[in-house]
């Protein structure tokens, strides 16, 4: 690492283990959205009370429920019929996701250049984790397309200082490495801070982890396969690993001899995925 890079990275350190760093907090509605989902006795009506308060986020999601996403017989035009064809807690868990959107947004153009870089990978990657989790695991689409979403939330901190520190914002090669270095304890630290729940809090700390284990197939996996597939004949450096030996692929029942035609065949589904997401 750089001077500059260490010294960032000891800086920020030091601002979490003192309570200093300046956390992303969620968005109200998505505070609220969740509130209410996660109350046992809360109904479609007062969740589409909260959501309506936004209509771009209401928008959205009769979009994403009309989209072959989720492949509904007929059209949906209003919000109470499209979270009660999605769930509550696939509507909590795609509000929520959504909602965060507008985090991914900074003042100085070169720092809301890489957020919003950063949204549209994480857009990419939910849609893929979303359709992965629905052919080849029994884990939840919609808790899989949150974990894609939320991959790399450690950055948006890092991010703002830098938006802070002209010295770091004009060194970018000191900045990738600090994103790198301090982006998936810090995105699981947030999480936790969120009380997410723990197999999405790990997501972030360990997606580039490829040792990774796990009794069978679990939310890291996903977005550990998704974004390995994402640098596919790409010049990044995980574009070069043997994936046979990666045991994400296995858990998932990914035939890596077979991958190509198996990722084929789930390509188009993951477009339309991805398309649905996006504004």
């Amino acid at each position: 690492m750089t001077n500059l890079a260490l010294q960032v990275k000891d800086d920020i350190v030091a601002q979490i283990k003192n309570d200093q760093l300046v956390l992303p907090t969620l968005p109200e509605i998505a505070l609220r959205v969740r509130e209410v989902a996660e109350d046992v006795n809360s109904t479609i009506p007062q969740l589409a009370q909260i959501i309506a308060q936004d209509p771009a986020l209401s928008a959205r999601i009769i979009k994403v429920t009309n989209s072959p996403l989720i492949r509904t017989s007929s059209p949906v035009t209003d919000l109470g019929t499209a979270i009660s064809r999605l769930g509550i807690n696939f509507t909590s868990n795609l509000a929520v996701g959504l909602a965060m959107e507008q985090m991914f947004q900074a003042t100085h153009d070169i720092i809301d250049k890489r957020m919003r870089e950063c949204w549209s990978r994480a857009v990419e990657i939910a849609a893929a984790c979303q359709v992965l989790a629905k052919h080849f695991t029994k884990l939840h689409p919609d808790q899989a397309l949150l974990a894609g979403l939320v991959h790399q939330i450690g950055m948006l901190p890092i991010l703002a200082y830098a938006e802070e520190h002209e010295d770091l914002l004009r060194d970018s090669l000191s900045l990738d490495m600090v994103l790198e270095k301090l982006h998936p304890s810090l995105g699981s630290y947030i999480l936790k801070s969120w009380e997410f729940m723990p197999e999405l809090a790990m997501v972030p700390k360990e997606y580039l982890n490829l040792k990774h284990s796990a009794d069978k197939a679990d939310y890291v996996d996903l977005v550990q396969v998704a974004t390995l597939q994402s640098h596919a004949d790409s010049n990044h450096p995980l574009a070069k690993v043997d994936r046979s030996q990666v045991a994400s692929f296995h858990r998932l029942g990914l035939d890596t001899d077979d991958e190509v035609t198996q990722w084929e065949a789930l390509e188009e589904e993951m477009d339309e995925a991805e398309s649905a997401l996006r504004l």
